[in-house]
């Protein structure tokens, strides 16, 4: 799958079908929908390229939303290659790229630089300059522009609309259950092991320590999890702690894992870890011997699953 950082695609990647959209979490309503991009390419014999956004626009227009992914850029690529997608345009979005036309977006992006020939698009799509473009005026530029407009009715389960803000909410919540049934995977955070205050290792637990950066706020708590190292196939069951730490009186939300029967040096490694059971929420302790003993009860539950 070939990544581009702006529209100057390859001549063999022009003429192609284009999803746009920010695909979040890359869900089961998306896979749908690349399901049925398939099926274009296959009677088609063209390519599929998507079209997403960096920051996503959500986050450039609103500077306070610092933990809203479902998943980081790389973990996105992956599943979308998985997909059948031949190519990602990743377009930095600045000032100068929300201040574009809606008209110059169709005109000169869509038909002039991609030759799109099939665009994928949700109903509610807004696109250009303070939001000015919208699915008509796509479906109003057609035959100039000589495209076709998709626009497939999004995954309704359970009376539910599918999106990643619904997805969002869930993990909130702590429902982890129905949050990977929708993703149709573990949801994971992938980051890089740092040094921390080694208060695990104090207690006799150590932990890997996981800044969680930009993805969304999970329910503060314990979880039953899978550690894999970068470029490995090994998976190793764990144990993590999702929080603030406040029995420690920590004000940062961190990610820590304690991986079972290991020993080994993972400071500055490159870690995935899927969260596979919501165990309990967060709660400060009235002292360390009460949370080491809350510990050895969550490492049992935790080693069940």
């Amino acid at each position: 799958m070939k990544l581009y950082k702006n529209f100057n695609i390859s001549k063999n990647h022009k003429k192609s079908i284009i999803l746009i959209g920010n695909f979040d979490g890359v869900h089961v309503g998306h896979q749908k929908l690349f399901k049925l991009a398939n099926s274009y390419k296959k009677k088609f014999n063209l390519n599929i390229g998507v079209l997403t956004f960096e920051p996503m626009p959500k986050m450039f227009f609103n500077k306070d939303k610092k933990n809203f992914r479902i998943s980081s850029i790389n973990q996105k690529n992956l599943i979308l290659k998985n997909l059948g997608v031949d190519f990602v345009i990743t377009q930095k979005f600045d000032k100068k790229f929300s201040k574009i036309k809606s008209n110059f977006f169709i005109k000169k992006i869509l038909s002039k630089k991609l030759e799109a020939k099939y665009i994928f698009v949700s109903n509610n799509f807004k696109f250009g300059n303070k939001r000015e473009g919208d699915v008509n005026q796509l479906i109003k530029n057609e035959k100039i522009c000589d495209y076709k407009i998709i626009k497939p009715q999004p995954l309704i389960l359970n009376k539910k609309v599918i999106s990643s803000t619904y997805i969002r909410s869930l993990l909130e919540k702590g429902n982890l259950k129905e949050t990977n049934k929708l993703l149709n995977r573990n949801w994971s955070i992938e980051g890089i092991v740092q040094k921390g205050r080694q208060q695990g290792k104090k207690i006799g637990f150590p932990t890997c320590n996981i800044d969680i950066k930009d993805y969304v706020i999970a329910m503060p708590g314990v979880y039953a999890v899978k550690a894999k190292q970068k470029n490995s196939n090994k998976t190793l069951k764990a144990i993590a702690n999702l929080g603030y730490r406040p029995t420690f009186n920590q004000k940062k939300i961190l990610l820590e894992v304690h991986i079972f029967n290991f020993s080994g040096n993972l400071y500055n490694k490159y870690l995935s870890i899927e969260l596979v059971k919501f165990i309990r929420k967060e709660k400060k302790f009235k002292n360390v011997n009460q949370l080491k003993k809350q510990i050895k009860n969550d490492l049992k539950i935790a080693k069940r699953n």
